[in-house]
């Protein structure tokens, strides 16, 4: 299989996983919240990631944890724009995405030099994301969620959780079609809407999203299901079950890997390509 994801610029090869390395300018992410708030240690923090191995780094300055607060577009324009304009400069070899839901952010860091917008609503919030990607031969992350940060995890609900976001990015992949979006990269949204359950049944029916035949991202790192599953465990304790997840989706067809521990995702796409080559050998 030949897979190349066109970037405006820029062409990333996912004929082996890559890995993303999460970068939030926020002050209440639920993993990283306020450790990179200012230009000076955000773009500390890209060198180190670039440095481990990620091939896109994907920068975020409105939390979307479980219970978290919208953040006014000035507010999101303050944290990211500075962040992404001196990285980008810095490090012309990365790729660089912008984790937003809301066209002026998205506007301003195409201008600023991302190639990809990461959006977690899937068109649902700002469906004009779907011809600016057009426009500028931007690639579009398209990420299901049920609700909205703030609500979402209160008692989501589904008939057939894959079958239904199969159909939505069915949905979505016709209208961005339709819009002349050629480069897309879906995402189940592991925890957007959805409980411990919903959450196992995507992860153990990745397969089916690949059959639409477009790249698979999966966001699992340090997430509460990961906790649940080990008892309780906090944020800060939760690698290797993030590692074990991953690994588990790259088998079953992940492309892009998003993770706050690079190295250690960076490490576990290496075995996972080394084994594979051999169990495909002819």
């Amino acid at each position: 299989m030949n897979v190349r994801l066109h970037c405006r610029t820029k062409t990333l090869d996912l004929d082996a996983p890559v890995v993303m390395g999460i970068l939030n300018v926020t002050p209440d992410s639920f993993s990283d919240g306020g450790q990179f708030t200012d230009v000076h240690s955000a773009v500390e923090r890209i060198d180190v990631m670039i440095g481990q191995g990620a091939a896109i780094i994907d920068v975020g300055g409105e939390s979307t944890r479980p219970g978290s607060d919208p953040v006014s577009l000035e507010e999101e324009i303050e944290r990211t724009i500075p962040v992404l304009k001196k990285a980008v400069a810095e490090y012309p070899d990365t790729l660089f995405s912008i984790d937003t839901t809301k066209f002026e952010v998205a506007e301003q860091a195409l201008d600023a030099g991302a190639h990809i917008i990461n959006d977690v609503s899937g068109l649902s919030k700002e469906p004009r994301l779907a011809r600016l990607c057009s426009e500028t031969g931007t690639a579009y992350i398209c990420m299901h969620s049920q609700g909205n940060p703030k609500t979402m995890q209160k008692n989501p609900e589904y008939g057939d959780v894959v079958n239904e976001i199969y159909g939505f990015f069915k949905k979505r992949l016709s209208q961005l079609k339709a819009e002349g979006v050629k480069n897309v990269v879906l995402d189940p949204g592991i925890g957007f809407g959805k409980t411990l359950d919903h959450n196992l049944e995507i992860i153990a029916e990745l397969r089916q999203f690949a059959t639409l035949q477009f790249p698979v991202l999966i966001g699992a790192s340090r997430k509460s299901m990961i906790g649940q599953l080990l008892d309780g465990r906090p944020a800060d304790d939760r690698l290797a079950g993030t590692l074990a997840v991953h690994y588990h989706c790259l088998m079953n067809g992940a492309s892009i890997l998003r993770v706050h521990d690079v190295k250690e995702a960076a490490d576990t796409v290496k075995i996972f390509n080394a084994l594979k080559k051999k169990t495909n050998k002819p």
